[in-house]
């Protein structure tokens, strides 16, 4: 087990999906949120959903509860910060499934300061990483000015890249054929 907590943002608007993602079926379970719960409850100390709406999730009580207007990770992320009080701590999509435990450890490996998150072929995923409590000014800052692309703070605030080659652990399910496609894999 990994003594970091672990978020799984569940907040977004899932508009290529054309409904919410983080409630469609996966695999045995009835929830494409409560999928990713349950596997990576054996992996971290905590695992929380943060969500706009906890209604939605009642397979736990642990979240990070977002009450702003706004669809932003950036959002999300402060309110983590400021909710768990912790130093730092894993992020995960919802609708990113199958990045798994080997994965998250060199993550962990890798982390230094700030952020460190996964590149695959020179493509970052911002959610998929671990974000420190040293980057809540900024993300206030950010918030404020209405700026909310994590690649941004990831690159002023000088993060850590990890590398991986593995494509499919970092597949994301943004549309119904992507969904559809992962199901067959699950």
């Amino acid at each position: 087990m990994f003594n970091i907590s672990a978020v799984i943002f569940a907040g977004g608007a899932s508009r290529r999906m054309g409904r919410n993602k983080a409630l469609l079926p996966f695999g045995k379970y009835d929830t494409l949120a409560q999928y990713q719960y349950e596997r990576l409850k054996f992996l971290f100390k905590k695992v929380y959903i943060s969500t706009k709406n906890p209604e939605l999730f009642r397979f736990t009580k642990n979240f990070v509860i977002d009450f702003s207007d706004q669809f932003a990770p950036t959002v999300g992320l402060l309110s983590s910060i400021e909710q768990l009080g912790e130093e730092r701590f894993f992020v995960l999509s919802v609708d990113s499934p199958f990045v798994g435990e080997s994965e998250i450890k060199k993550l962990l490996e890798r982390d230094v300061d700030n952020a460190t998150v996964a590149r695959v072929n020179s493509s970052v995923h911002p959610l998929c990483g671990i974000y420190h409590a040293n980057l809540k000014n900024e993300l206030h800052k950010m918030i404020d000015e209405n700026r909310h692309k994590l690649q941004n703070l990831l690159k002023d605030r000088g993060a850590t890249y990890v590398d991986f080659d593995n494509i499919l652990a970092f597949s994301n399910l943004n549309d119904p054929n992507e969904y559809k496609k992962a199901l067959s894999l699950v």
